[in-house]
């Protein structure tokens, strides 16, 4: 590469990064569902004459959340070979015309196949570039730029409700969908002729890889193709650790809500903020973490986390009647910590594996998400549903945190091994 190119590229990067940031900002709004959920649910009962509930819709959201994966690893083996352009902007058709279909159904089968199937595989084909990609492009701020990337994607949960709700209200679910999928598809597909992919060995000027000279090539000797992870003993311990992590957020996002009304007895607004609180603070910990992780080592930082996590579930499971100030403290503690996970692990699946081949790598290490995505909301809806209680949940959790410290140690000795 020549030193022109190296200087091109490091002021590039970061327009690079914005695109990246703006497309995940349209592909997060996957997690808006329950906004459309029951004014679709009235819509397909009218037209149908059979009733459908925002309940008999959520098949719709698991379908789209669980098939993610599949394009996320897919996407991932092309990405690392052509680059994230054109994969971008297949994902932005099926995610942008996914949403354009759903505001044609009048049933559930055609919801299944346009938000279900198109946006599920858009959001993986799209998400899985964006985040490798962006953090190819800034080995010396893997960490910052990991939750940058990913806090993009998170806060769209803030962002996107407001939206979709003024255009429901304004011209109907069936055209909310429809302007919304228009808007996706153009910038997500627009977007994607401003990412370029990032060119293997790539280091910014004037930085200096461990082992390396300032400006020179990349250490490379830690990257492992998707058979060598797998080969790996360390790649199960993360993953592991990585689901543990994830459960007990994806356990308060499901529930957060009703755990509010439920439990502290909070007005049906007043829970409406707490899903707002533990949406930013889920964000929050994206970059903070990220940021963290760069200057004191990713497994300290989810240390750390996982101990406060711990901490958070105290509290939340502490709460009672009236204790709004304990609930939003324990809220925001325990969204910090799950987006802190969600921010650290791309940097630190990049530098346990190498960014060479961290499209396809990150794609298999989300798995353990996918899998926390079935476990946490299974999990505490059963508890509720058996006990009325939210609180064995929250023991259940704080379990799943404690597992994922032993694994944090257990993670420290095998690497001290390798060393």
């Amino acid at each position: 590469m020549t030193k022109e190119l190296q200087k091109k590229l490091t002021t590039k990067r970061w327009l690079i990064l914005i695109a990246s940031c703006l497309i995940n900002l349209c592909i997060g709004s996957l997690y808006a569902w329950s906004v459309f959920s029951t004014p679709m649910a009235d819509h397909l009962t009218e037209v149908t004459g059979t009733a459908f509930t925002a309940s008999t819709l959520a098949i719709v959201f698991t379908l789209a959340n669980s098939i993610g994966p599949v394009t996320l690893i897919s996407g991932g083996f092309v990405n690392d070979r052509l680059g994230p352009k054109w994969v971008i902007f297949v994902g932005g058709i099926f995610f942008g015309g996914g949403m354009i279909i759903s505001g044609m159904a009048n049933s559930l089968s055609t919801l299944l196949i346009g938000y279900g199937l198109g946006c599920g595989l858009g959001m993986g084909l799209v998400y899985g570039c964006t985040i490798s990609n962006s953090v190819k492009f800034f080995p010396d701020k893997r960490g910052l730029i990991g939750g940058i990337a990913t806090a993009s994607y998170g806060i769209s949960s803030v962002l996107i409700p407001p939206v979709a709700n003024a255009l429901i209200d304004k011209v109907g679910v069936q055209k909310a969908f429809t302007v919304l999928g228009i808007v996706f598809l153009v910038v997500v597909c627009g977007g994607a002729f401003l990412i370029e992919k990032c060119p293997d060995g790539f280091v910014p000027e004037g930085y200096q890889p461990a082992g390396g000279k300032a400006g020179g090539p990349a250490k490379v000797s830690n990257d492992k193709d998707w058979k060598g992870m797998l080969a790996d003993p360390v790649f199960y311990v993360m993953i592991v650790m990585l689901t543990c992590g994830a459960v007990f957020g994806l356990m308060m996002i499901s529930q957060v809500s009703p755990m509010a009304q439920n439990k502290i007895g909070m007005s049906v607004a007043s829970a409406t903020i707490a899903i707002s609180v533990l949406a930013l603070f889920n964000a929050a910990g994206r970059v903070i973490a990220g940021y963290v992780s760069d200057i004191i080592g990713r497994i300290n930082t989810l240390t750390i986390m996982l101990v406060m996590a711990v901490v958070g579930l105290v509290l939340l499971y502490g709460a009672g009647e009236g204790d709004v100030a304990k609930f939003y403290i324990g809220v925001s503690v325990v969204g910090l910590c799950f987006g802190a996970f969600m921010g650290v692990f791309p940097g630190f699946t990049a530098d346990q594996f190498g960014q060479k081949n961290n499209s396809v790598n990150y794609g298999i290490m989300f798995i353990g998400f996918a899998l926390a995505g079935y476990v946490g909301p299974t999990i505490v809806g059963k508890v509720y549903a058996n006990s009325g209680s939210y609180d064995p949940a929250f023991k259940i959790a704080m379990i799943l945190a404690g597992v994922g410290i032993l694994l944090t140690i257990i993670y420290r000795v095998m690497s001290k091994k390798k060393a």
